[in-house]
């Protein structure tokens, strides 16, 4: 006997992507894009509207944009320029900027993490170290400058240095309370299924405290972009583009500083967007 297949079964078995995928709907995400576009790129005209009507008037002080741009158009077109020493191009300084904070943040979110899974699982030594963490994490950036000069002797590993003591805190802190923060019944399950230590570590405590710790990196990020910042304005001899606000304006050149604070801010943004997608790649879709 032969079997035949109802209409309802044919239909229900010829693809229905292609309604989903047509031009119509394309063009409609499109749009709606272009929607979200729209009113950052108004706030955008109209602040520096009024920017280069400020800058119109008598006695200001600070360029426009358009004199801006007009002051700093090889810098733009040209930020590869490499003539040495640290006459370089603003790809280069930030590129210098950037190695020093990946290496410093490198640090701080190994000792950060690794710190805060010991306080947060002991609170014997969380209340002993509290007073200390409260009390240096709310040191600023620069007034560990003279500190780290003066133990190191040297620019570069100073610099390393201003990064992690600046950077660690948010780290170690957002781990500590992501770790005591893991509910009781993970750690009842652990104990009735009688998970090994470092089964309960990556399979339950990690898991758990992910969302705290993506928070305190993200936080450390822009706290080590702003620190590296004020480190290199006050040392000499150093790359990267705190020097390069710092001799820009020794030498009266403030639209090169003025475009060195819009290189600042968009790679600040950038740092942070990566971690933001960083963290949804990495949480579960319940944990986002």
């Amino acid at each position: 006997m032969r079997n035949k297949e109802t209409p309802m079964t044919i239909a229900r078995k010829q693809p229905t992507a292609t309604v989903f995928d047509s031009p119509f709907l394309t063009r409609l995400k499109l749009k709606e894009r272009l929607k979200d576009l729209i009113p950052p790129t108004v706030a955008i005209i109209i602040f520096l509207t009024i920017w280069q009507l400020f800058s119109l008037l008598p006695g200001a002080a600070l360029p426009g944009p358009i004199r801006v741009v007009q002051d700093t158009w090889i810098l733009i077109l040209y930020p590869f320029y490499d003539r040495g020493g640290t006459d370089k191009g603003l790809f280069w300084q930030v590129a210098a900027s950037l190695q020093r904070v990946a290496i410093g943040y490198v640090f701080a979110a190994i000792i950060g993490i690794s710190v805060g899974v010991l306080v947060g699982l002991n609170n014997t030594l969380s209340k002993a170290l509290d007073p200390i963490f409260q009390l240096l994490r709310t040191v600023p950036p620069l007034a560990w400058v003279p500190i780290a000069l003066a133990a190191l002797q040297q620019n570069q590993p100073a610099a390393l240095f201003v990064i992690f003591i600046t950077a660690v805190w948010p780290i170690l802190i957002n781990t500590a309370v992501g770790v005591r923060q893991i509910p009781q019944d993970y750690n009842n399950v652990a104990r009735v299924l009688q998970l090994s230590q470092k089964k309960y570590f990556f399979k339950v405590l990690i898991p758990a405290a992910l969302p705290y710790i993506f928070t305190g990196l993200r936080i450390s990020i822009g706290l080590a972009w702003l620190a590296i910042i004020a480190a290199e304005i006050v040392m000499s001899g150093v790359i990267g583009i705190g020097s390069f606000i710092w001799n820009a304006y020794q030498n009266g050149q403030v639209s090169e500083i003025i475009l060195s604070l819009f290189y600042i801010g968009m790679v600040g943004l950038i740092l942070d967007k990566s971690l933001a997608w960083l963290q949804t790649v990495i949480l579960p879709e319940g944990q986002k």
